[in-house]
């Protein structure tokens, strides 16, 4: 019985393979590229990847020429998919590329320093996790980056590169007390036996990742729950760009603002206000001024201010909401020219944001995740 204090909550993650993974890296490789040679370049790259195609569309600005073709084939072989069989391959899918400029009504705005567009970006954070993430995501990336590393590292050899995973925590008085749920789904050989999948994969991966203290003789797994996942990738599924906005960020705690992040040059506030947004939330946490923090941006076309700035403590804060805001006005930039300065946007860092989350990331190039505003925003409240 579920205590009625207590509630579920539930998030996913998707691998590298999955067909809107494929697309959104092909779309951050594409920008990569770009910034490798042109870091001012102004970037949108929408992708779309099924059976045995590639379309990469969109409006790009820059001074320099990337062989689009080539990132795309070099992208979809790092991922894995490597055999024709597969049913979509680096060596004999078609790539169509359909590219123009950005429009100069844009850029009338954004070369002032102005926002790209209108538009409201969230950010979150909480202190379940020393990652200040929400648990079920934390753990939902976990499985799958676990999933990849044993297919990569050919711990099994049946494995292809689609495979998604779902975590459902139990929290009690709003912290997590237990596992209620665990699903893993991994593309396969057509050849193996659920048997051996369920086996190895409860082994290698749910027992590696899943905490023992988490779990109990109620806690439910799932291991490829049809019993078969032998057609996989865009072969099964067509991928675009952008469609997996809630496991990009938080896997669906707090809200959002619909803007997805990859293609897009951080001129465009979609990603670097969303940024930016979970920088100052978790500055926020980490200074202990509250345990769970939501902040929201707004801005305007061309305009450099965002119009408004919401903080939310859900009631767990040690100063008021209204008195992190000021805190917040004083000691962090907002303005899009400021975030893509403070946290050094404008650099080849972004194909590896592509996958298994934008955050929560402890790993180079993620300057959003830094907490070196703690300490000042404690010692200022």
């Amino acid at each position: 019985m579920i205590k009625k204090d207590s509630h579920l909550f539930t998030s996913e993650s998707v691998t590298e393979g999955h067909p809107d993974k494929v697309a959104d890296q092909i779309s951050d490789s594409i920008l990569d590229a770009i910034f490798s040679e042109d870091p001012n370049g102004r970037v949108a790259c929408e992708t779309l990847v099924t059976t045995g195609l590639a379309f990469v569309a969109g409006e790009i600005t820059t001074s320099c020429y990337v062989d689009v073709p080539v990132v795309v084939r070099k992208t979809i072989k790092e991922i894995g998919y490597t055999e024709p069989e597969y049913g979509f391959d680096y060596k004999t899918c078609g790539v169509i590329v359909a590219i123009q400029a950005q429009s100069p009504d844009i850029s009338m705005g954004v070369d002032t320093g102005g926002a790209g567009d209108q538009g409201m970006m969230f950010g979150y954070a909480a202190n379940e996790t020393k990652e200040l993430m929400p648990l079920p995501i934390m753990l939902a990336h976990k499985l799958t980056r676990q999933l990849s590393k044993i297919r990569k590292e050919k711990k099994v050899s049946y494995l292809r590169p689609d495979g998604k995973s779902q975590v459902t925590v139990e929290y009690l008085n709003g912290k997590p007390k237990r596992i209620e749920a665990v699903v893993l789904s991994a593309h396969h050989c057509p050849r193996t036996k659920i048997e051996a999948i369920r086996k190895d994969l409860k082994a290698l991966v749910i027992d590696k990742i899943i905490p023992a203290d988490l779990r109990d003789d109620k806690t439910k797994i799932f291991i490829n729950p049809t019993g078969r996942f032998a057609v996989g990738g865009p072969l099964a599924d067509t991928g675009i760009t952008g469609r997996k906005i809630i496991v990009d960020t938080y896997g669906g705690v707090g809200s959002h603002g619909g803007g997805a992040f990859s293609g897009k040059d951080p001129s465009k506030v979609d990603r670097s206000a969303s940024y930016y947004a979970r920088y100052i939330a978790k500055n926020v946490v980490a200074a202990g001024l509250c345990e769970k923090c939501e902040i929201q941006l707004a801005y305007a076309i061309g305009v450099v201010q965002p119009v408004s700035l919401m903080i939310n403590t859900f009631g767990t804060g040690k100063i008021s909401d209204s008195e992190i805001k000021k805190l917040v006005w004083n000691n962090f930039d907002m303005s899009p020219r400021g975030i893509i300065e403070e946290l050094h946007l404008r650099r080849p860092i972004y194909k590896k944001t592509a996958a298994y989350g934008h955050f929560g990331r402890e790993e180079e190039g993620f300057s959003w995740e830094e907490t070196d505003k703690a300490a000042a925003l404690k010692k200022q409240a």
